[in-house]
């Protein structure tokens, strides 16, 4: 009996092994071929794709669509499944491959109706358009179809992949709207509460449209509004009961950081233009990075990163100019209030009531039965269910829902000439608004909005309007009105999502919950601080972390905790200490980098809780309010002037409120990490979390798929903007002209495959802040496209 059992068990280890070898050669099998040839249907002449040592590829050809052909199939090997989740996720299909998990992400995305709108895009599109992306998707197609087994992905979730079709090129230009705007008018409805309970010049105090941090290119910081008196607010009646902060603050803007400089402040003459995009972060990066050569009559040798699912350069250079973006946060969305018709099922207009129309979306879910819902849509845009808005439904005026704001203009970036050139194209183009920072190797330097600005007419934007008088949007700001800055006498253009302009050029622009302007500010300010600059000074600022916007609230604490005071008690005098000995930066080490900026937040959490008590009194403790990001200012304000009447009823003084702070925030460092005061790092917490998105499902160590969990220097409010997840998507600072000077890099690495050894190339130096080159680097692998043959 015994041998049979030891057969039995051996017989099943066998199995097991075999399993596993089955699984590991499936596995390998989706990594791609990158050496040899390969003919295939859909191309009309040879194509290669060179691959350096880190994978990064020269994809070359003799047109545009063919192009566009091999960029598909570079992208189809190596990141097909990334981009699968993109186009899912835009058009709210996602259960289809995960299952009922996804059901409410899917909800939130079918809101937009993307794949019917994108359908909508491709029919205005010209023949050429139309043709480059249909080009594209057939080398997506022909790269995955190259590959000896689907991407492991769909192994792990029992799928086949679907073909990417040409449309699916907008969705994910859809998914990059969501990401940079406010998709459903939250800024509007959530400081409409506010603004429906709060005295009026309350709600201008705490909601102001700058503060002194400002660093715009037009106009000037703005002044700090004065603290309203006891007759229009006072906290003395109440208690301070606002949950804890917990080092948890605002959730960072999806936004990045631009500049450049003319050529007047450079060895060569040449314009030197700097970009790190800010974006969630995951594994692998959301940008894959090519040199793109057309070899024909019209030749074009564009470098830079592209995004898996389109066939261009997002940003780069084009040997002429080189162009980058920072997120505009311009006023893209609006809240309509809707006010009903004289008959059930209708909405009134300027032109009469109207009708709601209905569209039943359906979301197929994998394992479980499809989920039906409905869209109601008005001539403005769908309507919220979820609002919860006081004075009625909320439909959403969003520049994605309409046609205009998509197109292809991006490609013309690829020829431009010169800085004023890439301006005009820049204002034709159709995508999430930007600040466009531009150079080129004659020196010349310039900014303006790249994307659709809509025009709007007798309503106040920041705040839910009825739109049916006749307010509302009019159409589209002409090109020749977009505001636009052309080689500045100082040589500098900067951007980081705080306010740009001012006038009327922000009336153009809107506000839509622009940045706080302090990491703004330190650029602006390093920018000044040289006058002459390469790439490598470029790369320092981008990897700048100096604390400077933190420095006064460090000053503050300091005079709270006095030496008399702090002497009676052995935490707070340990807590003075670490604080006045702290490293000025966001650095991994620092420990009273940590301290002040937990207590920056729990001040800030605990007055803005007391100040907004009276809307939570008026609409629901569960009420979603939003704070501006200007608050700072009259955060500011509050802690330095100390006004009685902003105090809390629990304190008898502002040092007593301080004092508990204080206490909260050691409390909680005990009571969550435990050990000593002293170990609380900053890096303890901002370590590195880039994951791959099925690793946590996966049977397998997360460390073979997600990058090293690492501790990361920066953070919010200083040029290094860096959480776990959240970050550089990547770097660059170009020469247009001389690239081979210049410097790129990026997170993770240009392969979503964990086999690959592309998958994590390059991904120290992003850490580090390495300098590495702009350029791919000699060809390691050549893999050529021919033509399928009768």
């Amino acid at each position: 009996m015994k041998k049979i059992v030891v057969r039995v068990a051996a017989f099943a280890a066998l199995l097991l092994v075999v399993a596993l070898v089955v699984a590991w050669l499936a596995v390998r099998g989706s990594l791609p071929n990158i050496d040899g040839e390969d003919q295939v249907a859909g191309l009309s002449s040879r194509a290669t794709i060179e691959r350096d040592a880190s994978g990064i590829p020269v994809i070359t050809a003799s047109n545009r669509s063919d192009l566009a052909f091999a960029t598909g199939y570079a992208h189809g090997q190596d990141r097909f499944f990334q981009m699968d989740l993109i186009r899912r996720q835009a058009a709210g299909e996602l259960s289809a491959l995960v299952g009922a998990a996804a059901v409410d992400v899917d909800k939130a995305y079918r809101f937009h109706r993307f794949r019917a709108r994108a359908a909508d895009v491709l029919a205005e599109a010209s023949l050429v358009e139309v043709a480059l992306l249909e080009s594209y998707a057939n080398g997506v197609n022909a790269g995955l179809n190259s590959l000896d087994s689907r991407p492991f992905e769909y192994f792990v979730l029992r799928s086949e992949p679907q073909p990417w079709h040409a449309e699916d090129s907008l969705l994910v230009v859809y998914a990059m709207f969501v990401q940079l705007n406010d998709s459903r008018a939250r800024k509007e409805v959530r400081r409409g509460r506010a603004f429906g309970v709060l005295p009026r010049e309350l709600y201008q105090w705490m909601y102001p449209s700058g503060t002194p941090w400002d660093a715009p290119l037009m106009g000037e910081a703005r002044a700090v509004l004065p603290i309203p008196g006891p007759d229009v607010v006072s906290l003395r009646g109440i208690p301070d009961v606002a949950p804890p902060a917990n080092e948890v603050g605002k959730a960072p803007l999806n936004g990045s950081n631009n500049w450049a400089v003319s050529g007047e402040l450079t060895a060569s003459g040449r314009a030197l233009v700097s970009n790190d995009m800010h974006l969630g972060l995951s594994t692998p990066n959301i940008y894959y990075r090519a040199r793109l050569v057309q070899t024909d009559n019209a030749p074009r040798d564009v470098t830079g990163v592209t995004l898996p699912g389109s066939p261009f350069v997002i940003a780069g250079s084009n040997t002429q100019i080189a162009w980058g973006y920072t997120n505009s946060y311009g006023d893209y969305t609006d809240a309509v209030l809707l006010r009903p018709g004289e008959r059930e099922g209708t909405y009134r207009t300027s032109t009469g009531d109207r009708e709601f129309e209905v569209y039943r979306e359906v979301i197929e879910v994998k394992g479980g039965d499809a989920v039906a819902f409905e869209v109601r849509e008005t001539i403005w845009g769908p309507v919220r269910e979820d609002a919860n808005y006081p004075d009625g439904e909320i439909a959403v005026s969003w520049i994605a829902h309409k046609p205009e704001s998509v197109n292809l203009n991006l490609m013309q970036l690829e020829t431009a000439a010169s800085a004023a050139q890439a301006l005009d194209i820049a204002n034709t183009m159709g995508m999430p608004p930007q600040n466009f920072v531009t150079g080129d190797s004659g020196g010349n330097i310039g900014w303006t909005i790249a994307g659709k600005i809509p025009t709007k007419v007798g309503f106040d934007a920041q705040l839910p309007a009825d739109w049916s008088d006749g307010a509302g949007w009019t159409g589209w700001v002409l090109p020749s009105d977009y505001p636009r800055i052309y080689n500045p006498e100082s040589g500098r253009i900067w951007t980081a999502n705080s306010r740009v302009v001012d006038g009327a050029a922000l009336e153009t622009i809107g506000d839509g919950s622009y940045d706080l302007g302090a990491r703004t500010q330190q650029i602006r300010d390093a920018l000044f601080a040289r006058n002459t600059f390469t790439p490598a000074d470029m790369l320092a600022i981008q990897y700048d972390d100096r604390a400077i916007f933190l420095a006064p609230w460090r000053e503050l604490l300091l005079s709270v905790l006095s030496s008399d005071i702090a002497s009676d008690d052995a935490e707070l005098a340990e807590y003075r200490a670490l604080v006045e000995n702290w490293i000025p930066r966001a650095a991994p080490e620092s420990v009273g980098y940590r301290l002040v900026r937990a207590f920056r937040l729990e001040v800030q959490q605990r007055l803005f809780y007391a100040l907004t008590t009276p809307v939570r009194e008026a609409l629901g403790n569960d009420v979603n309010l939003r704070r501006s990001n200007q608050f700072e200012a009259a955060l500011w304000a509050a802690v330095t002037e100390q006004p009685e009447h902003l105090l809390p009823a629990d304190y008898d003084n502002w040092d007593a409120f301080f004092l508990t702070v204080v206490r909260a925030n050691i409390d909680y460092f005990d009571q969550t990490f435990g050990g000593e005061l002293a170990d609380r790092r900053w890096g303890e917490v901002n370590t590195a979390s880039i994951r791959h998105p099925l690793s946590g499902s996966l049977p397998l160590p997360a460390k073979w798929f997600d990058m090293p969990a690492e501790e990361l220097n920066g953070d919010a409010n200083l040029p290094k903007a860096q959480g776990p997840s959240f970050g550089a998507s990547e770097r660059f600072s170009v020469f247009p002209g001389d690239e081979a000077g210049s410097l790129l890099h990026m997170p993770t690495g240009q392969s979503g495959h964990p086999m690959s050894g592309f998958y994590r190339a390059g991904h120290d130096n992003w850490v580090k802040g390495r300098a590495s080159p702009f350029l791919p680097g000699p060809a390691a692998y050549t893999l050529t496209l021919l033509p399928e043959t009768s």
